[in-house]
């Protein structure tokens, strides 16, 4: 049971802090980033042409000095102690990539405007001093930033998904004293308190009813949208819906010992313990990275050992070249741009992706565990047989029975009415109504007794039932559908049967799915004979009936157990254990918030055949970003040899920065063309 203020609540205002730092951290740097754009490649634009030497050379580069230094200094310092962190520990990745390049950039071009005699007259601009290029370190420090509050945002995001479930308790509970009922905070209820549950109103905590009966809606545990009948001696369940009756209960488990409160853990601890995928260039990057200071080092030592005169100047701006040709901004863009696009197209298609490790992983998965209610059914009780006895039309079936439900709030009538109303159907008014909780319904229609209810309800009240009908019941049962009987003044007048209906597109969507090469397994709270009859239906090539949340939860756990890499389908807050624990948690769109917060991927539509589309588009991007990180390190290895200086003894050809710095952008920019490609693939 969750406490006022948690170390969760601590650690979600921890999480909003640190968006909100990073996110000031991107705008200011952006503010400052825009204007020293235009000052440093303003030349290059006709409109802006004399932009990039205003007032004068000389001021111009102390200008963008100026606006780059808060960017560097402040903006990426974080990636700057990351890098230091790597350096250290010796484990290099893509901060180590980004503090090398935007350190050199940004050092190279102090050195040039404070110390411009140390540079080759070749290198120098009209202002005397050597090209700077505060523009390239200040550009790629904003952009990784961005790529930094995104993130942040999405992983904020996954902690609704506890707060939600922490809101299912009641902050109250109704305690029976000597002096009367007293209403208590939740957390004050102790093991073997009594408790008094009215209408309407959450049960508190986990226990067992001692007097009175009613209907409970426990779909927030089960799933499954019938309500669930309860005498005494009946176990409750805290956080469920009392619908109807008062009831008198002895707590039993409270605090972190209820149901609810194990499920909060379950969900907590799947996602904590989901290690983050570490990138394709990162891994890479922890042999990149020291090569690429190596051949920094070796660039430098030999220009100033060997090389023609001035040896240090150019064995420092060669260095620098090596370093500015191999800054990571395509690199850094290779992943982020393809993923972009790739949830773009996603969202086009109905498909919201969270974050890039779903998006990454789920072309990978070899096992989808589906729930049933909700995700292959519509989720939503349905009429569906009208069986009336002879000298009785369907008709005049439908409307005893609607005319009954019209005073329940039982879902069942839901689905009675929805019927009628179809139907265009009269109802007739009912007198003396009465619900008896877990059996049926009874009232006067036109001065008559009427009964709607199970079989054992109805024989109660004298109603005789046959063994026909009971052999009918039966088969409607195995066909996964609930049964209803109606009688009137002691005549049995027929059946009906409501079920949660299978969806239209299932059917084709686990057909594609199976061509994917996936295996296919249902869970569901619902009881085996309806799962199985499903299940049949649809091929699905496992099933698993009757199962509890925390046992959703295990069963995932127990597959990934076994090798396979697993995404979870589900809508109810009974699914949100498994969806988090899920190598890949998908929520329909239709579902509960507290699923859709605990998954990585929703389907808007809440349709089955959106995992296909998502599966094929996680491969699509993923064969994207390989192409990407294929380009960027072709240009990496072509370029840093030639920064080095490799053609000057043959040619007389150096390069300078300035020049590395425009290949870098070219680099960029076919990554960029290249991820772009996604808008156009075929799904």
């Amino acid at each position: 049971m969750p406490c006022h203020d948690t170390h969760e609540d601590r650690c979600h205002r921890h999480s909003d802090n640190q968006l909100r730092d990073l996110s000031i951290r991107f705008w200011v740097s952006l503010a400052l980033s825009i204007p020293l754009l235009f000052l440093s490649m303003g030349d290059m634009i006709p409109p802006l042409q004399g932009l990039g030497s205003w007032p004068t050379p000389t001021l111009n580069a102390w200008i963008q000095a100026v606006l780059a230094t808060p960017v560097v200094s402040w903006g990426g310092s974080l990636f700057f102690k990351a890098g230091w962190q790597s350096l250290i520990k010796r484990t290099f990745n893509m901060f180590t990539l980004i503090s090398l390049g935007t350190g050199a950039a940004y050092g190279y071009s102090l050195v040039a405007i404070l110390f411009p005699e140390a540079f080759p007259e070749s290198f120098k601009n009209a202002g005397g001093h050597g090209h700077v290029y505060f523009e390239s370190a200040a550009v790629i420090i904003t952009l990784i930033l961005l790529g930094q509050v995104l993130e942040t945002r999405a992983h904020t995001k996954t902690g609704q998904a506890l707060r939600a479930l922490m809101d299912q308790t009641p902050k109250t509970a109704l305690r029976i004293e000597p002096g009367g009922d007293q209403t208590i905070p939740l957390h004050a209820v102790q093991q073997g308190d009594t408790l008094r549950v009215q209408p309407g109103s959450k049960v508190p905590v986990d226990g067992t009813i001692l007097e009175g009966s009613s209907d409970i809606d426990e779909s927030m545990i089960s799933g499954e949208p019938m309500p669930v009948g309860k005498k005494p001696q009946d176990p409750v369940t805290g956080g469920t819906l009392n619908q109807h009756g008062t009831f008198i209960m002895r707590a039993e488990k409270v605090g972190s010992d209820m149901l609810l409160s194990q499920i909060i853990d379950l969900v907590k601890n799947a996602q904590q313990s989901k290690a983050p995928i570490q990138k394709t260039a990162d891994r890479v990057s922890g042999i990149f990275v020291p090569a690429v200071m190596i051949a920094a080092l070796l660039t430098f030592l030999i220009w100033a050992l060997w090389g023609s005169e001035p040896r240090l100047s150019h064995g420092l701006i060669n260095a620098v070249a090596v370093l500015i040709i191999a800054c990571p901004c395509a690199l850094g863009l290779a992943t982020p741009v393809s993923i972009m696009v790739g949830v773009g197209r996603g969202a086009q298609n109905g498909v919201l992706i969270k974050d890039a490790e779903a998006l990454e992983i789920l072309g990978n998965i070899t096992t989808l565990v589906v729930d049933k209610t909700g995700t292959l059914t519509e989720g939503k009780p349905r009429l569906i047989d009208i069986i009336p006895q002879a000298n009785h039309s369907q008709e005049t079936l439908l409307q005893q029975a609607a005319s009954l439900e019209s005073a329940s709030e039982h879902p069942l009538a839901a689905a009675i009415l929805d019927a009628a109303h179809k139907k265009n159907l009269t109802l007739k008014t009912v007198q003396s109504f009465q619900a008896h909780p877990g059996k049926g319904i009874s009232g006067e229609l036109n001065g008559k007794k009427v009964f709607l209810g199970t079989i054992a309800f109805l024989e109660t009240q004298g109603i005789t039932i046959t063994q026909e009908t009971e052999e009918q019941i039966n088969t409607l049962n195995a066909a996964s559908k609930t049964t209803v009987l109606l009688a009137e003044e002691g005549s049995f007048l027929g059946i009906l049967a409501i079920a949660d209906p299978i969806k239209a597109s299932t059917p084709k969507a686990i057909q594609g799915l199976h061509a994917l090469g996936l295996r296919i397994i249902m869970v569901t709270g619902d009881n085996r004979y309806t799962a199985k009859a499903i299940g049949e239906e649809l091929h699905i090539d496992d099933i698993k009936a009757e199962v509890q949340p925390e046992d959703k939860h295990a069963i995932v756990q127990s597959i990934q157990e076994q090798g396979e890499r697993v995404a979870m389908a589900g809508d109810g807050i009974n699914d949100a254990p498994a969806l988090a624990q899920a190598d890949v948690g998908i929520a329909m769109g239709t579902g509960t918030d507290v699923a859709i917060e605990s998954a990585a991927v929703t389907l808007l539509q809440g349709d089955l055949r959106s995992i296909e589309k998502a599966i094929r588009l996680s491969r699509k991007t993923l064969s994207n970003i390989r192409q990407n990180l294929f380009f960027a390190f072709i240009y990496n290895g072509l370029g840093i040899p030639i920064a080095a200086g490799v053609l000057y003894p043959h040619f007389g050809i150096l390069l300078s920065p300035m020049i590395a710095s425009a290949a870098m952008s070219l680099r960029s920019l076919s990554v960029i063309g290249n991820a772009l490609r996604l808008k156009r693939v075929s799904l």
